[in-house]
């Protein structure tokens, strides 16, 4: 069955109520306290082990390790990812208009209970279904870590999805350092911020959550799901669908 706009709206709707009724009532039964606080940087040196607060399911075996380096964990470049998004995107859309006539080939991806997308500026919600599929485990896999480990539940954050030629040109312009040939013209490329999350509730600090973020994003990858690059300027993962 073909996923429209009203479709995934309408759904969202359904699922984030359900959601919420069972997350709300999974938070007020425990009390969760805050990790040691620790300076965030580009790579940590070793690994950051933390135990789960005692309210976490299956108690203290589920630790947030993150990663031992995000630059060794996610070294992907843009030359790899473009080869994945070739073999598996769109032909490049021209602009707005064209993206519109390319519904058979796109999925929306604006609204889903597992993710927010940021407000849009230089791309547009739609990604090809394979990668559209990869997104979703990647936030519903977020979220059960969460859940497991005994933190507050938060939605992961995504700032860029498809872009257009049109798109592409006008960054160009702004930022002489923005690669002509972007792995978001195929619709299998997204960016998902590190250093904010969207709460269901109660906030928790960043660096903790990309930790989590980072083992759910390092599992991907080793099992053939994606490539993925650590952008440190722009603050997020680039990760293309493989």
């Amino acid at each position: 069955m073909k996923i429209t706009k009203n479709r995934y709206i309408l759904g969202f709707a359904i699922i984030v109520a359900l959601l919420a009724l069972v997350r709300l009532a999974f938070e007020g039964g425990q009390s969760w306290v805050a990790p040691p606080s620790s300076p965030e940087g580009d790579t940590i040196v070793h690994q950051q082990t933390i135990e789960a607060p005692s309210g976490a399911v299956g108690g203290a075996s589920h630790r947030i390790l993150g990663v031992s380096n995000y630059h060794v964990e996610f070294p992907d470049s843009n030359d790899t990812q473009l080869t994945a998004a070739a073999q598996w995107g769109v032909t490049p859309v021209k602009n707005r208009q064209d993206a519109e006539s390319r519904m058979k080939e796109l999925v929306y991806v604006g609204v889903n209970p597992y993710y927010h997308v940021d407000p849009l500026g230089a791309s547009i919600p739609y990604l090809v279904p394979r990668a559209s599929i990869l997104l979703q485990d990647i936030g519903r896999a977020f979220q059960d870590s969460l859940y497991v480990k005994g933190i507050p539940m938060h939605n992961i954050i995504v700032t860029s999805v498809l872009r257009t030629e049109e798109d592409v040109a006008r960054l160009r312009r702004r930022n002489g350092n923005a690669t002509e040939n972007s792995c978001h013209l195929y619709g299998t490329t997204v960016d998902i911020c590190y250093n904010r999350y969207k709460p269901f509730t109660r906030e928790v600090r960043n660096d903790t959550l990309k930790w989590v973020l980072s083992e759910v994003l390092r599992d991907m990858r080793q099992n053939n799901r994606c490539y993925i690059k650590y952008e440190v300027k722009q603050g997020c993962f680039h990760l293309t669908v493989r």
